[in-house]
């Protein structure tokens, strides 16, 4: 089996490969104070709870864009399964994709892993958009190249600086109002993140193609994608799992140096 781990700025994101299929996903808070052996209690009864053994873990691949704590649940997982797992933007990890930017090391590891995932699936130029911490927007070429991309504050973020900077504001459960004009102050905050976000991305789509000199599809992923892109016109496809999928592939690119075969 392959453990495949997101470390993102808000969550951590796990899944067990068995081949192709994902056969089981788990999230928990990121936490930078959590030491490696509170990791690997955590991972520990988080596979406990999926009826999954440790030593069923042959392979294990992580991304991250927290660097404090991209060593610390490499030797948690090391710790739990005794698999070395590898990392991606780590020395000799091929990840198949060239990275057309100024600064290649700026690009964050998730936006890769979502940009491999994403062309191995439409075999052509595609725009990924990723609703986590932040939203990013990420270009592949129609010949797999990384262009770069937007990012936008994510959803969370401006929902907490908007209540944090108007007195009368509360926070509120993010969900779909009943209609865009909001006839009380929760449906008006409502609209104002399903619908202003969907604006947003179909506005930003917009102005890429006009960049483009090719015709895309559009790939979205994050935990709000399926609220959010419900209301989109230029999101042709939802992916909850693309990141994960991701890092499968990059796995078997580099799969020469893992325990065994997932």
């Amino acid at each position: 089996m392959l453990l495949a781990v997101d470390i993102g700025n808000s969550n951590i994101v796990c899944g067990l490969y068995r081949g192709d299929e994902l056969v089981a996903t788990f999230r928990f808070e990121t936490m930078r104070s959590r030491t490696d052996d509170e990791q690997a209690a955590l991972l520990s009864q988080l596979l406990a709870l999926r009826q999954i053994s440790p030593t069923d873990i042959h392979a294990a691949i992580v991304s991250s864009v927290v660097p404090p704590l991209t060593d610390v649940l490499a030797g948690a997982i090391q710790e739990l399964t005794g698999v070395h797992p590898q990392v991606v933007g780590g020395p000799g990890l091929k990840t198949g994709i060239r990275i057309r930017c100024d600064n290649p090391r700026e690009v964050g590891a998730d936006r890769i892993v979502n940009a491999v995932a994403a062309f191995e699936r439409v075999r052509g130029a595609v725009v990924v958009v990723d609703f986590g911490t932040a939203t990013n927007f990420d270009c592949v070429s129609a010949d797999g190249e990384y262009q770069g991309g937007v990012l936008v504050p994510g959803v969370q973020i401006s929902l907490d600086a908007l209540v944090s900077r108007a007195a009368k504001l509360s926070r509120i459960e993010i969900g779909e109002p009943p209609r865009v004009i909001g006839r009380n102050t929760q449906h008006a905050m409502q609209s104002g993140i399903i619908h202003g976000y969907s604006s947003l991305v179909d506005g930003l789509l917009e102005k890429i193609a006009a960049e483009f000199d090719t015709p895309f599809r559009t790939l979205a992923t994050g935990g709000l994608a399926p609220l959010i892109c419900r209301h989109t016109k230029r999101v042709d496809e939802v992916l909850p799992n693309l990141t994960l999928d991701g890092l499968l592939l990059i796995h078997r690119r580099n799969a020469h140096g893992s325990r065994g075969e997932p």
